[in-house]
């Protein structure tokens, strides 16, 4: 969507707090999501219409945002006027973290995962991981996905910004849980950028104490349920691709 696309109520509110807009990156869906550049400051964005299916996951990325690490974005204003729910971050500006084998960007990421395990569990209603992934581990225990760590739970390059530190943004399926779940994610987003599941189970073991520790059950357990959930919601790319990647993945756990 482009910037005159939003009602007048919602660019007023936008300029009375950022400023006066000069440009907004356009965006592809009926959301917004943007940069937003003044003549002095830029501004990240967010923004969805009140009839918005989803605003659940609006709702939850605005109350976490304010129990997060350094690794993520400031939340600096909410407004909802003109049928919109607008969200201003701190403007990162950053690339998309290069996941790829011998990246420079992977330590980075490794500390930001780092910081965020060992942030206090936030004091806001969050899903739990035995709850959310609960139904897809059939007759195994959901149990054993059961902890207080906050998790960021999608880890896709684009979640993640590198300058001269990596920060994670798009919070909107934070999540509490065991601590080895986000590092069992990043895994899958390592296979995706052409990491073998092998060089990638390494890797994260020498970076995530959690995942060194992980019990092999429990990593089980949440592989093949992962593996259900990516394969349910396939229906294009890169959805279709990371089914194949966690299908993978799992075989590899198995053997």
């Amino acid at each position: 969507m482009r910037w005159d696309d939003l009602p007048l109520t919602a660019r007023r509110a936008v300029e009375e707090r950022a400023g006066r807009v000069r440009e907004l990156e356009p965006t592809s869906s009926r959301l917004l999501a943007a940069t937003v550049r003044t003549a002095t400051s830029a501004v990240f964005v967010k923004g969805a219409p009140d009839d918005y299916l989803q605003v659940h996951t609006h709702n939850r990325e605005a109350a976490v945002n304010p129990w997060l690490p350094m690794a993520s974005p400031r939340l600096n204003w909410r407004v909802r006027t003109g049928g919109w729910d607008l969200l201003g971050y701190d403007h990162i500006d950053g690339h998309p973290a290069d996941l790829t084998p011998g990246s420079p960007d992977l330590p980075l990421v490794a500390r930001a995962l780092e910081e965020v395990r060992n942030t206090p569990r936030p004091d806001v209603k969050l899903r739990h991981a035995e709850d959310r992934w609960g139904s897809w581990t059939r007759d195994d225990d959901p149990q054993l996905l059961a902890g207080d760590t906050l998790l960021h739970t999608t880890l896709a390059p684009d979640d993640i910004l590198v300058d001269d530190r990596a920060h994670l943004v798009g919070w909107s399926q934070a999540t509490i849980g065991a601590a080895w779940i986000d590092p069992a994610v990043l895994i899958l987003r390592l296979m995706d950028a052409g990491h073998t599941a092998y060089d990638a189970d390494l890797w994260a073991r020498e970076q995530f104490p959690a995942w060194a520790g992980a019990p092999r059950m429990a990593v089980g357990v949440f592989s093949e349920a992962n593996s259900r959930v990516w394969n349910a919601i396939a229906e294009d790319e890169p959805a279709r691709r990371m089914a194949r990647v966690a299908g993978e993945w799992v075989r590899y756990w198995r053997s």
